[in-house]
Parts: C-alpha cells; sequence; structure tokens
C-alpha cells in the first residue's frame, strides 16, 4: 500500500517560479566564423582567462557570449570545468557591464582557470570589461 500524498507533493504541487535571472539579450556564440572575428579583435589578459572583445557595428541589442578550452588545459572533465567556471562569471558579469552589440569570447587559460578563486575570477572579468571599454 502505498502512504497518502502530504501537502506539497505529486502531481498537483505547485512548481517553484522561474529563477529571475537576468539575461538582457545575451546570447551564446556557436559558429566558427564569430569566434575567429572576436580573436582578431581586442583582447585582455587577465590572471585566470584571456579576454577577446569585438564590436559588431550591427543594429542589433544582443550580446553574445563564447567560452573556448583548448587541449592544453587537460582532459575533457578539466576542460568542462573550466568551461563551466567561465560561464558561471559571465552569468554573474556580463549582464551589467556588457555593451549592446558586442561580441565577447572567453578563453581558459591552462592550469589556472579550474583552480582560481572564483572571486578573483570575477574581479577578473570586471576589471578586463573595463579596460577593454575605457573611453
Amino acid at each position: 500500500m502505498t502512504p497518502p500524498e502530504t501537502q506539497g507533493q505529486g502531481s498537483n504541487a505547485a512548481t517553484p517560479g522561474a529563477s529571475p535571472a537576468v539575461s538582457l539579450c545575451v546570447s551564446t556564440l556557436q559558429h566558427r566564423p564569430d569566434f575567429l572575428r572576436a580573436a582578431s579583435a581586442l583582447r585582455q589578459g587577465t590572471g585566470g582567462f584571456l579576454l577577446q572583445a569585438r564590436d559588431r557595428r550591427d543594429d542589433s541589442p544582443a550580446t553574445r557570449v563564447g567560452f573556448t578550452a583548448s587541449k592544453k588545459i587537460g582532459n575533457a572533465v578539466a576542460r568542462n570545468r573550466a568551461k563551466r567556471r567561465l560561464r558561471e562569471i559571465a552569468r554573474a558579469v556580463l549582464p551589467g557591464m556588457a555593451r549592446p552589440g558586442w561580441d565577447y569570447v572567453l578563453v581558459a587559460k591552462p592550469g589556472v582557470t579550474t583552480i582560481r578563486d572564483f572571486a578573483l575570477l570575477l574581479a577578473d572579468l570586471q576589471g578586463a570589461l573595463a579596460r577593454i571599454h575605457k573611453p
């Protein structure tokens, strides 16, 4: 015999609302030519990663971001960890500091991105964006 459903369980339970994530038109780069165009534009090195940025000079208000971790980072587990960390700092910082119509690529550094303190990675991205968008 199955126990009776308690309040808040089962198919009639209310689902929690979506998290209030702020996207502000941030999408992900997925095509190689976009990564190559960003690589030939502005670059800013930090302690934890390399930031590449370019102004698309189009009328689109969307900000696009891409993430790269080469085999120099390590095996697939290490590369995925590095990209997860880069995605999380981009999610935290870009909605407030990114400019519309720009592409950003965060490139992981071997031996640093996966072990660097998360607060330092956040500070690295904020500083890199400030230097790239310096008037």
